[in-house]
């Protein structure tokens, strides 16, 4: 067995490796939070990098021509997501700071690693990738909106479009050049085609560094704030358990096939965390607990998703699952 094979059966034993050493530092180096504050992004970049050299461009252009997951995704994200965080929502405390940190990341979709672990579940990852900038832009302009209806307009006018500008040309936009020029590199040389074998087996590893450098820069954060912001884990946890098997709905009363559905159920479910935290560290005296509420968040969904990577194929969308099957199973239910 190839090492590209035997980290991806081993995945999760890394991704546990990662997150104590994590916590380890988290905590006993809470002055070292800073420095890996800064590695986020870059560390982010990478991922997403290694991630599209999995993904033939001639699948992605095939998926941009694909309206029915788009809109799926859409819907999900804008229609269906906004419901539920407003109902989950109603059991926690009525502080605006902690309000305004769990809407802003409830109700923004993921457009980074979200790949990623869709890939890692087996789901149909270039789906995402074709949804990625209607999503970004979309929740740019709503967001706004969703915190104007549930809180009111001095909430609204404290979110500012250059974070989310920013994070989509970094992580998103120019790692998907680099990998559009490393594809056709490796189509003409033979060294690209070395380098992009390689770049292989990197995806796990740089998931696993992308776990520990957001829990190795948060945790004292959230340790700093944790009797305050303790109340929005159950929260948390609970959009994690209800969007997918919602995701899941959607996917079989649209007749999607498997790859497909577990793409729509991963998109249904992870937030914008990463994207989000610099807008929570920006909002104006009075809301101190945000960022503290937007990385609980960050730290229960990893823990999420690294479960979820197990379950949706395994169980909530397996293989031998056809979309008549998934709907008819929700039936019986």
């Amino acid at each position: 067995m190839d090492t590209k094979k035997r980290l991806q059966r081993h995945q999760v034993v890394v991704y546990a490796a990662f997150v104590l050493l994590a916590v380890g530092v988290g905590v006993g180096r809470p002055n070292s939070a800073s420095f890996f504050e800064q590695l986020i992004d870059p560390v982010l970049a990478v991922l997403l990098y290694v991630t599209f050299l999995e993904i033939p461009f001639v699948r992605l252009r095939r998926a941009f021509r694909n309206g029915r997951f788009i809109a799926a995704a859409l819907g999900m994200n804008f229609l269906v997501v906004p419901i539920i965080v407003w109902g989950l929502t109603r059991f926690l405390p009525q502080r605006p700071a902690i309000l305004v940190g769990a809407f802003m990341v409830l109700l923004t979709p993921c457009i980074d690693y979200v790949i990623t672990f869709t890939e890692l579940a087996g789901g149909d990852s270039e789906q995402i990738t074709a949804t990625t900038p209607a999503l970004m832009l979309i929740q740019l302009l709503l967001l706004p909106v969703y915190l104007w209806l549930f809180m009111g307009g001095e909430a609204a006018e404290a979110i500012e479009a250059g974070p989310f500008i920013e994070a989509f040309l970094i992580i998103i936009a120019l790692p998907l050049t680099l990998a559009w020029l490393t594809e056709i590199w490796a189509e003409q040389s033979s060294t690209g085609e070395n380098w992009q074998e390689t770049m292989g087996w990197l995806p796990v590893p740089m998931m696993g560094a992308t776990l520990f450098v957001v829990i190795a820069s948060q945790l004292p954060r959230v340790q700093d704030s944790i009797e305050q912001i303790a109340v929005v884990v159950p929260v948390y946890v609970a959009f994690l358990v209800v969007m997918p098997m919602l995701g899941r709905l959607a996917a079989g009363v649209l007749g999607m096939a498997v790859g497909e559905s577990r793409a729509l159920v991963f998109t249904s479910v992870t937030r914008n965390s990463l994207v989000v935290l610099p807008l929570a560290l920006a909002l104006p005296a009075g809301y101190g607990l945000a960022p503290a509420v937007v990385v609980t968040q960050t730290l229960v969904e990893l823990v999420g998703m690294v479960v979820l990577t197990r379950v949706v194929p395994a169980w909530l969308v397996p293989e031998s699952t056809s979309p008549t099957s998934i709907f008819e199973s929700i039936s019986r239910d």
